[in-house]
């Protein structure tokens, strides 16, 4: 029944029904683990921090994209520190374009962990009833940008465009669609209203802009930077100005719940690959953004300039810290432009062994914003 339910939802992510993908996986995720969803994954961490038995997995299938906001999963895959921090454990490794995809994956019971924005990790808690995943880190701050023709500039300008964002539902298309309302202009989630949203991939919609076809697009880094730099397009807006402080989650690890709870050893060697690669990245930026480039060369079959990965660095910064505050608002900007129903997020963090990793390093507890606890 799960394998018919996943054949499925791999035909209606095709259709870009994200919704409709995502009742039907966690149907099949709920099925498929009811037998082991009743004590608390926020105890099993606690194990693993506290030194018992090793809970350690033969596998950890991790997903992420090819993105520069994606750089800790990049070098922490390209630069062998998860694989490090993992031992034995097998690491594979898949990549995605955008965020509902990839839950759906995560759902479907295809992937144990992901790196993936905010938005697509709501949705799939908002979908399981907050019992699919956890999110047990951050990665990524910042990098992305609304980027349009020359010619158009304000957001009045944006009437009757087409602008482009990654996938209905992800990230930047949440905020996309939140920032025009906020500023007095419909973007309906079936394309109509006084701007139209075209989700797309990414490589899609840079090519089309460059013909002509649409006419600015909300996107994440290296793609903001290669429209700039390649196609001619402009900043309208630099996410990070929307933002207290210019902060906001862009990127966090989540992981399912079931596999937290089964293998809290794994998740904790995850994490220490994690704080690995950040630090690498922070202490060597030159050297890091020469890998990322070389792993997108690998992952995508095409290098970016020096100039753009110079630039897409510039524009956000890998932490470890989820930004938790952050989260309640993506969630009120996906409820308020009609893609999620009001959820309560009690419960979608553990940083358990995140914290204690911290602390071992000598570092400060970051937060969960109190949403740690159901």
């Amino acid at each position: 029944m799960i394998r018919r339910a996943l054949s499925t939802v791999a035909a209606t992510v095709a259709a870009g029904w994200m919704v409709v993908s995502l009742v039907i996986v966690v149907a099949a995720y709920v099925s498929a683990s009811s037998d082991s969803s009743g004590s608390s994954t926020s105890s099993s961490s606690s194990n693993a921090a506290a030194g018992t038995a090793s809970t350690a997995a033969g596998e950890l299938r991790l997903g992420y994209f090819a993105n520069v906001t994606h750089a800790t999963a990049v070098v922490g895959v390209g630069h062998g520190d998860f694989a490090k921090a993992l031992g034995s454990t097998k690491l594979s490794t898949q990549v995605y374009n955008a965020g509902p995809a990839e839950m759906t994956a995560l759902l479907g019971g295809q992937l144990d962990a992901a790196y993936v924005g905010p938005s697509s990790a709501l949705a799939a808690f908002a979908q399981s009833h907050g019992e699919a995943l956890k999110v047990v880190a951050g990665a990524t701050s910042g990098g992305a940008e609304l980027v349009v023709r020359p010619g158009i500039n304000s957001v009045a300008d944006l009437k009757g465009k087409t602008i482009a964002t990654p996938q209905k539902g992800n990230t930047q298309d949440v905020a996309l669609r939140a920032w025009l309302k906020q500023n007095g202009l419909t973007a309906n989630p079936d394309g109509t209203g006084e701007v139209s949203v075209n989700p797309q991939d990414n490589a899609a919609t840079l090519d089309q802009f460059k013909a002509g076809h649409i006419d600015g697009a909300w996107l994440p880094e290296p793609w903001a930077s290669r429209m700039v730099l390649e196609a001619g397009a402009k900043v309208l807006v630099d996410e990070r100005a929307l933002w207290p402080g210019g902060q906001f989650a862009t990127t966090n690890l989540v992981v399912s719940t079931s596999f937290l709870k089964a293998h809290p050893d794994t998740v904790k060697a995850l994490i220490d690959g994690q704080i690995a690669a950040n630090q690498w990245i922070t202490a060597d930026p030159t050297d890091a953004q020469q890998l990322v480039n070389d792993q997108l060369k690998k992952l995508t079959g095409k290098a970016l300039t020096g100039a753009e990965i110079q630039r897409a660095f510039t524009e956000q910064a890998v932490t470890d810290d989820p930004l938790a505050a952050s989260l309640q608002t993506s969630m009120d900007h996906a409820v308020s432009t009609g893609l999620l129903k009001k959820t309560d997020l009690h419960g979608i963090f553990d940083l358990t062994l995140l914290n204690t990793e911290l602390a071992r390093d000598g570092r400060s507890a970051v937060s969960d914003a109190g949403l740690s606890t159901k």
